[in-house]
């Protein structure tokens, strides 16, 4: 799913969708679902009319100018159905290039994993939940499921855009596999999850095209604001033309106010502006969350990403590496850290494993020793078991272990010799720290002790900080020692933590911080981790991860990346920013919009409300043909920043509605009078208004 992203402009399969889109959503009970868009709606229709009455004599205006209103009006329902349309343009291809992705297969049944010999072929599309299916290599997995036997090579790029393969296997944290993925080595024994239609890729379609999208809380909220200052100003334009018509009666003039000016001031007064691109915002934050490979199930989930304050982070893969590497060689009874590193080199020789081998590029690091040839060295390696708990290498008649203090301790004393204190005291000071101790023996006497330690993922500090500042708390979760939490914690610079982590600890404290009236957003791939995940707010489950995560969780991160929480929080926060500025810059413009219309419209009947006309406008019918320009335009010009979002910086949250009120606030009382001065001259020049 994921693509490098580029501008949406320069699609042009696109932009042809958008605009056929944008016809197409006249439909009356496409239109109701926007209220404030369905009165431009409305209002066009009502001028439409208007103007062929006029044709018949029936008129307050000039045929001309009420088709030009009307016109306008028609074009203001389009710009905003093209604001939705391309909106939903991006998630429409995905849903497209899913589809390509995904075809009907034939699925290997089986009655049971001992009998994978005794195969019935049927569609996928007729399989169902608990079903067992037996999928060999270069087969597409035809559903859902988790892998109950065997491990193999999977390639998820249908899925996560990602070419590299991945491992699934049967037990632990990564046995889920998607319908649509392919098994490219090896075999696997599937038990289905879903019946037909309603799995992972069929969610995801439907998600990415925004069939399913549900209006939020929060754009419900706004939306009934809206709806109630538009009527609002429809009592006022209906007070403004009684007002009018009494006026022009006592001073027996006619009036000069018509039924099209004031349709088309209605308009220009309502909010229309971000009720046009109301929707198109909320399409964008989920296409932005698409884009950095994140499946939301709602978009509630979306704006709760905007208002976490709590984050609750697992420590390996998020904070650290995921690997404890070595960090140091300590020297101990008379012998020196080269002897250390090279002992420890040799004895990590066949170890593959990121311990082992960060052993042997640390020797080589600090004293150059350079990768030995194991075959020239003519050495008998002694492998790590659980019962020994070490390992080691037998090289020219010595022997060189590695491994736990305790181990060691019964090895050395073993062979005759002597654990010494100063051994236990670094020993115990590693793990005090943090570290974990691997003590090394040359036959029978201990040589040194090697630190292997968590490495804090670079730059997690400086994130941590920026989260900080933008009222966010973060907590790392560990299984680890409380002492060993304490000190990774204070490294990575995270502002809690929790220790010997279990389900019902996570569980608990989520609980706990809710009820104090916190928003908490978490992250995690296994079975134990779906008590937590259905209990947070902001729910990402790994896409690596069980069924069970996965439907527990509001989000699927289909990179699996466990710092990608921190990306959502930042998308949340960017789509709630871009709701408050354009609707801020949508109200300063209907002020604006009032104070620069109304004397040009009244001046008429009140000459002396020329000297508020401080732009100078031409003519009653020019201020307002000149703002209904205007207010259909701006609809366009401001497309792109609904879709792309406001800027985001990590500041706090006072400081950063300050300079949105400051920048759209302003700005929208600015532009308007700028754009409407500007385009009063040039429909006064052209002769359009006389």
């Amino acid at each position: 799913m994921s693509e490098k992203k580029k501008n949406i402009f320069a699609d042009h399969k696109i932009m042809s969708r958008a605009m056929k889109d944008s016809f197409m959503k006249l439909n009356p009970r496409m239109q109701v679902k926007n209220p404030v868009m369905f009165m431009v709606f409305i209002s066009a229709i009502l001028t439409l009319v208007m103007f062929g009455f006029s044709l018949a004599g029936v008129r307050d205006a000039h045929p001309g100018y009420i088709l030009a209103i009307s016109v306008i009006l028609w074009f203001t329902v389009l710009f905003g159905n093209f604001a939705e349309a391309i909106a939903e343009g991006r998630g429409k291809a995905q849903a497209d290039a899913l589809r390509a992705g995904r075809r009907d297969v034939l699925a290997n049944k089986i009655e049971s994993i001992e009998h994978k010999d005794k195969i019935v072929q049927v569609k996928s599309t007729e399989l169902k939940k608990g079903d067992l299916v037996y999928v060999k290599a270069n087969e597409q997995i035809p559903a859902d499921g988790d892998v109950v036997d065997g491990a193999a090579s999977v390639d998820e790029s249908a899925i996560t855009g990602e070419s590299a393969p991945v491992i699934r296997e049967s037990g632990g944290d990564r046995s889920a596999v998607t319908g649509g993925t392919t098994v490219i080595s090896d075999w696997l024994v599937i038990k289905v999850t879903s019946n037909a239609g309603e799995g992972f890729m069929d969610k995801m379609i439907a998600m990415v095209e925004g069939a399913s999208r549900k209006k939020t809380p929060n754009e419900l909220a706004l939306q009934l604001f809206l709806v109630a200052l538009s009527i609002i100003f429809v009592l006022v334009t209906v007070s403004l033309y009684s007002y009018s018509v009494f006026s022009s009666d006592q001073m027996g003039s006619v009036n000069p106010t018509s039924i099209t000016n004031l349709v088309a001031l209605l308009i220009c007064l309502a909010p229309t502006t971000i009720g046009a691109l109301l929707s198109a915002i909320g399409i964008a934050g989920m296409s932005r969350l698409n884009q950095a490979n994140v499946l939301a199930m709602s978009g509630r989930a979306i704006e709760a990403a905007g208002d976490v304050d709590i984050l609750l982070l697992d420590k390996t893969g998020t904070i650290t590496l995921g690997n404890r590497q070595a960090d140091a060689f300590i020297p101990v009874d008379g012998h020196t850290e080269e002897e250390v590193a090279d002992a420890a080199q040799l004895s990590s020789l066949a170890d593959e494993t990121p311990e082992g081998r960060s052993i042997v590029v640390l020797a080589k690091e600090r004293f150059d020793m350079r990768g030995r040839n194991m075959a020239e060295l003519h050495a008998e390696f002694v492998p790590f078991t659980a019962k020994t708990r070490m390992s080691g290498i037998n090289y020219r008649g010595s022997e060189i272990r590695k491994g736990a203090a305790e181990a060691i301790k019964a090895y050395v004393e073993e062979k005759g010799g002597v654990f010494s204190k100063a051994c236990e005291e670094t020993a115990a000071r590693i793990a005090s720290q943090g570290g974990t101790p691997l003590v090394v023996a040359k036959d029978g006497r201990v040589v040194g002790v090697i630190q292997l330690k968590d490495i804090v993922k670079q730059g997690v500090k400086e994130k941590f900080a920026d989260l900080r500042k933008m009222g966010i708390k973060t907590i790392m979760i560990t299984g680890d020692n409380p002492l060993t939490a304490a000190s990774i914690a204070a490294e990575a610079g995270v502002d809690d933590f929790l220790a010997e982590a279990t389900p019902e600890g996570k569980l608990e404290m989520i609980r706990d911080y809710q009820q104090r009236g916190h928003l908490v957003a978490m992250t995690g791939d296994g079975t134990n981790d779906a008590p937590a995940l259905a209990q947070a707010d902001v729910a990402v489950a790994m896409n690596t991860g069980t069924q069970a995560a996965k439907e527990a969780g509001n989000m699927v991160d289909l990179d699996s990346s466990p710092t990608k929480l921190i990306e959502i929080v930042k998308i949340g926060k960017q789509l709630l920013m871009t709701r408050g500025a354009l609707t801020t810059f949508s109200i300063a413009n209907d002020v604006a919009k009032y104070f620069a219309i109304i004397p040009a419209l009244f001046m008429g009947l009140y000459p002396g409300l020329s000297a508020l006309n401080i732009m100078g406008l031409h003519s009653a019918d020019s201020a307002v043909l000149s703002a209904i320009i205007y207010n259909a335009l701006i609809i366009i010009g401001l497309i792109p920043l609904a879709l792309k979002g406001v800027k985001y910086r990590e500041v706090p949250a006072a400081k950063m509605l300050s300079g949105n009120l400051l920048v759209y606030g302003l700005g929208g009382i600015i532009v308007p009078f700028a754009a409407i001065k500007v385009i009063d001259v040039l429909i006064t020049v052209t002769g359009i208004v006389g």
